[in-house]
């Protein structure tokens, strides 16, 4: 059987750094499994998880040129299904508002009137706080 990306084998941990561990495949084959492939949360310590002489199951995830071997044990675990998400029921949309004068604007009309309606704001708002901190125009009482 020769060893393909995606296919599941069984391996034996031969060895165990502190980035991964080693898993001799069928065929006399050596892989790699990265300490982030080992488990579906973080590991800190591979230890923890794995120990030389472990059966696992793994899923060839990449083959090199060289003749590395990527594997992934979290990948191999089955995966449940998502419950698919039920689809959203669509609003109907009116484009005949009769209120809505803005709607044939076009875009100078449109950047006039919010320049305009920023200077309103702008000079409110200025107004209000130079009359609570006695600035310049303050009322004085």
């Amino acid at each position: 059987m020769s060893i393909e990306v995606g296919s599941k084998l069984q391996g034996k941990v031969t060895g165990i750094t502190n980035f991964g561990a080693f898993v001799e495949l069928s065929e006399g084959s050596t892989g790699l499994v990265h300490i982030s492939e080992v488990a579906d949360n973080y590991v800190k310590d591979i230890n923890e998880h794995l120990k030389v002489g472990d059966e696992v199951t793994v899923k060839v995830i990449n083959v090199e040129k060289d003749g590395k071997i990527g594997l992934s044990i979290r990948k191999a675990k089955e995966q449940p299904q998502r419950p698919q998400r039920p689809q959203r029921p669509q609003r109907p949309r009116s484009n005949n508002k009769p209120n809505d004068t803005r709607t044939k604007e076009s875009f100078e009309q449109k950047m006039a009137r919010f320049l305009k309606d920023s200077e309103d704001r702008l000079s409110s708002l200025k107004k209000n706080t130079e009359s609570r901190r006695g600035g310049r125009g303050a009322k004085k009482g």
